[in-house]
């Protein structure tokens, strides 16, 4: 079949496009890096990890394309404000709980939505005289597809639960409502669904697929750190902590802490009350002479990350600082 040699776009169209993608990709690029820190599931850290370098490749190729269509090179442009608005929220889930959070707003919303309006571009980019930038398409496409598949098995895997579920709902038709007041990224409406073939793109997040291969490496690693290299008798000590918490007992509690420092002054009053069933040691770290261990504690209706700063004493190891990394309770859908 024959092409027009007009094409569908013109330079200038094709520049603002390419303005809007690098705006959006540009500021997930920025907020998965930011959330590495603050995201304590070592699976949801590498899933960032490895896409923020995808991310920055898009950037700066469509940063490079466009002196090519006659406008200044590395501009980002928001379609409109609504656009903003929709990021502004995204990147908003900041707090140490809200890892479902951060990956239903990337995977589940943007990243779908992206790679469904990078096909319809490419649709309709003349090859004749644009193979550059359906080129850069085309990486892209490959690119979020991965990503995509990859954040999903991730989300199963850490979705677990009518609870974190009617978050994952809650969250997405939130994101969803103001993508779609935003008309897209391109501010232009929103591609037709049937742009999203992609494998996993249409699954449900908590149905039965295969695993991604980048999911199934990450979660792998993620368990894979269940043998922490604790000391013996820190390890005691800390099992203790946790079977403390989970029982409520301040005086176990408190004979745990080092001589001066009292359980009221401590984090545990913003747990105390709060019905607690199981336990698991998520972080260990050493400090100089001091370890730091990270709890999280699960409930039938609430779960906390709780961290504690021990150091080793004549009477055995002993708690220093006791702090509260993140709560967690149940969310309104």
């Amino acid at each position: 079949m024959s092409q027009p040699l007009e094409g569908t776009f013109s330079a200038e169209h094709s520049a603002r496009l390419l303005r809007q993608y690098r705006y959006v990709v540009e500021r997930t690029m920025r907020a998965l890096g930011g959330w590495i820190a603050l995201t304590p599931e070592l699976s949801a850290k590498l899933l960032m990890g490895r896409h923020v370098w995808d991310l920055a490749q898009h950037c700066d190729a469509f940063g490079q394309r466009l002196p090519e269509l006659r406008s200044h090179a590395q501009v980002s442009e928001a379609a409109n404000p609504a656009v903003a608005t929709f990021m502004d929220s995204l990147e908003d889930a900041e707090g140490p709980d809200q890892t479902v959070e951060r990956l239903v707003g990337v995977y589940v919303v943007l990243k779908p939505h992206l790679l469904a309006t990078y096909r319809d571009h490419l649709a309709h980019a003349n090859p004749v005289y644009e193979p550059p930038t359906r080129r850069i398409l085309a990486r892209c496409i490959d690119d979020e597809e991965r990503h995509i598949a990859a954040g999903d098995t991730i989300l199963k895997y850490l979705a677990a639960g009518p609870r974190v579920i009617d978050r994952v709902s809650a969250r997405r038709r939130h994101l969803d409502g103001l993508l779609a007041a935003a008309g897209g990224v391109t501010g232009a409406g929103l591609p037709m669904r049937e742009a999203l073939d992609v494998a996993v793109g249409q699954a449900e997040l908590v149905g039965q697929a295969e695993l991604s291969d980048d999911g199934r490496e990450f979660i792998r690693l993620e368990r894979a750190t269940g043998a922490w290299p604790i000391p013996a008798d820190l390890e005691k000590a800390q099992r203790s902590f946790a079977d403390a918490l989970v029982a409520g007992d301040d005086t176990a509690l408190a004979r745990l802490l080092v001589p001066g420092l009292e359980l009221e002054t401590t984090a545990w009053a913003l747990l105390r009350g709060t019905s607690y069933s199981h336990h698991v040691t998520v972080a260990f770290a050493r400090l100089g002479h001091q370890r730091l261990v990270k709890t999280r504690l699960d409930g039938p209706s609430s779960s906390a990350t709780v961290l504690a700063r021990w150091v080793s004493s004549p009477e055995g190891w002993r708690i220093a600082a006791l702090d509260v990394a993140g709560r967690d309770g149940v969310r309104p859908a």
